[in-house]
């Protein structure tokens, strides 16, 4: 009983009341409560990883235009893996790997 009584009187405090009100206010009903921060770090995590890779890929973009601006065999090696295209005395076999 002697343990109780002075926990009560914690809780009747109206500071303390109060205080437990602004901070479930500030977690759930706010409009920047705790879950839209959680929401928009894991968007900005996902966002980095989408720079980081797309930063990758203009690299190797831009390497493989030099090459081609500047190497006549670059050309036709590309013209060949991604067009398809063939020189008039070849025959062209396309297989398609299952991924």
């Amino acid at each position: 009983m002697k343990f109780i009584t002075p926990v009560l009187n914690v809780l009747k405090n109206k500071y303390f009341i109060a205080a437990v009100g602004f901070v479930i206010w500030m977690l759930f009903f706010d409009p920047k409560d705790w879950g839209l921060i959680t929401s928009r770090n894991n968007k900005l995590k996902e966002l980095k990883l989408s720079e980081h890779h797309l930063t990758i890929l203009i690299k190797d973009t831009k390497k493989e235009l030099s090459l081609l601006k500047t190497d006549a065999a670059s050309i036709e090696k590309y013209a060949r893996e991604k067009f398809f295209m063939k020189k008039d005395n070849e025959d062209l076999f396309i297989v398609k790997m299952p991924q």
